[in-house]
C-alpha cells in the first residue's frame, strides 16, 4: 500500500522497535477536518434539514412516509441503498425529551422500515441507531435522527474502504417511491403491532 501513496503525502514515522509505529500506516482525511469544525452544519431549527424537510413535498424531500409525530426520510449520504432516517417532527436533541407517543411513533417506524426494506430489497441485516450528541458521532446534534441502513453478505468491500467511494445500485428518488409505495402495506397502526 505505501508504494500506491505518492511521496508528497507520506510522513516518516520513526520506529518504536517493532510497535505500532512500525506496523500501522496512516490515512490523511483532510477533507473531514470541516466536518469536525462544524462547518455549514445547522444552527436552528431555520437551517435544520430535519425541520426543513417535512415542509417540502415528499419527492423532493425524498420523504418516504409521514406518522403524527414522526417521518420517514432516505439519507441524502446513503451508507447503502435504503438507508432510512426517522426523525421526531419536534426540533429536540435528545432521546429523552421525546414524549411517550413519539417513542411509540419512533419504534412503529423503526419496524414498518425494516419491514419495507425486506420486503423491497431483501436486506440481510439492518444497522439501527442513533448517535446522541455531536461527541458521538451525530451529524445534526440538535435534532434526533435515527438510522435504519439496510445491509447484505458481502456489502463492505474495498470500494468504501479503499477507494472512499460508495457504490448505490439505485438513484435516491427510485429508493424513495418503492419505499414509500411498499409501505403503506406494511404499516401497522401504533398500539397494534
Amino acid at each position: 500500500m505505501t508504494d500506491e501513496i505518492p511521496e508528497a503525502y507520506r510522513i516518516a514515522v520513526s520506529s518504536d522497535d517493532g510497535g505500532p509505529a512500525t506496523v500501522f500506516e496512516h490515512l490523511w482525511t483532510p477533507y473531514r477536518m470541516a466536518y469536525i469544525r462544524g462547518e455549514g452544519k445547522p444552527t436552528g431549527e431555520h437551517d435544520c434539514p430535519f425541520c426543513v424537510i417535512p415542509r417540502m413535498d415528499d419527492e423532493e424531500g425524498l420523504v418516504v412516509a409521514r406518522g403524527t409525530t414522526v417521518f420517514a426520510v432516505l439519507n441524502l449520504y446513503p451508507y447503502n441503498a435504503g438507508h432510512l432516517m426517522l426523525v421526531p417532527y419536534r426540533h429536540v436533541p435528545d432521546y429523552t425529551d421525546l414524549t411517550a407517543d413519539e417513542v411509540a411513533e419512533l419504534g412503529a417506524f423503526t419496524q414498518t422500515g425494516m419491514r419495507v426494506v425486506r420486503a423491497v430489497s431483501g436486506a440481510h441485516g439492518f444497522n439501527i441507531g442513533m448517535n446522541q450528541g455531536s461527541v458521538a458521532g451525530a451529524g445534526i446534534a440538535d435534532h434526533l435522527h435515527q438510522h435504519v441502513v439496510p445491509r447484505w453478505g458481502g456489502d463492505t468491500n474495498f470500494m468504501p474502504v479503499i477507494g472512499l467511494t460508495r457504490v448505490l445500485p439505485q438513484v435516491l428518488r427510485e429508493s424513495r417511491k418503492l419505499l414509500a409505495d411498499e409501505w403503506a402495506a406494511a404499516a401497522v397502526p401504533v398500539g397494534e403491532a
